[in-house]
């Protein structure tokens, strides 16, 4: 925006925040708090998005470590996921509004930042009415298991589904997406001190069955069969264990045995998922059944703790340790 000071026309600036960094290394390291000027107009074809709030995600550590499939030109402004509110809108742009709450429309556009100018393509609208925390953890791992759970094995109620790694974000999704399309869901996590509490909260999610992988082996081994997909996060001898649930023609997710049963193999990468050219109203389908389960409370979203951008290198560590609760970068209510 322009303004008149003595008869002078001057450009009108924001003073914008971001987290960037110039080298792969140690998260706590190399990732560096800036303060920019941005334009308050973004060019034409562009919008200007206040970004409000953003989780950290193992992509995000494995992006700032160099170890993730993506990477952005460096220095490049650091986070995958987050969500954000349309200020204004430059020339041209017909696909938001302003006031619109939108995602990134693929990942490595660096989120963790108070303000950005995206290209009209770079952003994807979403409902304004869901609560922050779901909406800045919409794009990853609810749509992960959305995905896993419908585009490999056409699966019907009363269908049964074998997952490891249950206690994760994307198991505790899977295992929720099932409970409301009534398909069974058998859980597998590691034993541990707290094994009942984990069991209590999972069940909670509407798990079937949660047992640790030793019980898989032993006392449930041949009781669990004719599963129709088996997601691995684990790998390993695990593997073998979830393969041996499967029924003929069964599906596994994305390593495992490459005989026996007709068994297939399906790597699976939500990031790509997104770009792929025409997903565009699948994306609205998927975004509005899952907006829908999260406004009418039948879908949980994961714990959180709350920090600010100035407390980046306490949250990273946080983050790369405490598996139980996500840390949420909130730049702005």
């Amino acid at each position: 925006m322009l303004s008149l000071r003595n008869g002078i026309i001057s450009a009108r600036w924001i003073c914008a925040k971001q987290l960037v960094y110039s080298e792969y290394g140690d998260p706590t390291k190399v990732l560096k708090l800036q303060t920019i000027e941005l334009p308050d107009k973004p060019p034409a074809g562009h919008v200007h998005v206040k970004w409000l709030a953003a989780p950290i995600n193992p992509a995000d550590l494995n992006t700032l470590q160099g170890v993730y499939p993506i990477k952005p030109p460096l220095p490049a402004v650091a986070g995958n996921e987050g969500y954000g509110r349309v200020e204004q809108v430059g020339e041209g742009v017909t696909a938001v509004r302003v006031g619109d709450h939108v995602l990134p429309a693929k990942a490595g556009q660096g989120i963790w930042r108070t303000d950005g100018h995206h290209k009209e393509n770079e952003v994807f609208p979403i409902d304004n009415e869901l609560p922050q925390e779901a909406s800045a953890t919409l794009q990853v791992n609810p749509p992960t298991a959305y995905r896993m759970l419908k585009d490999f094995v056409d699966l019907k109620p009363g269908d049964t589904i074998i997952q490891n790694g249950a206690n994760s974000a994307v198991g505790k999704a899977v295992i929720q997406i099932c409970r409301l399309r009534g398909i069974h869901s058998v859980n597998i996590v590691r034993k541990r001190d707290n094994l009942s509490d984990l069991v209590k909260e999972l069940k909670e999610l509407g798990a079937d069955e949660v047992i640790t992988e030793e019980q898989l082996a032993k006392e449930y081994r041949g009781k669990i069969k004719d599963v129709r997909l088996a997601l691995n996060c684990v790998g390993g001898k695990s593997t073998l264990f979830l393969a041996a649930t499967l029924g003929f023609r069964g599906c596994m997710i994305p390593t495992g045995p490459l005989i026996f049963k007709d068994i297939r193999l399906a790597g699976y990468w939500m990031s790509r998922w997104y770009e792929q050219p025409g997903n565009t109203e699948e994306r609205k389908r998927m975004y509005a059944e899952l907006g829908g389960w999260i406004k009418s409370e039948e879908f949980r979203t994961p714990s959180f703790e709350k920090r600010r951008l100035e407390e980046h290198a306490a949250a990273i560590e946080a983050a790369a340790v405490q598996f139980d609760k996500k840390q949420l970068f909130v730049m702005s209510e």
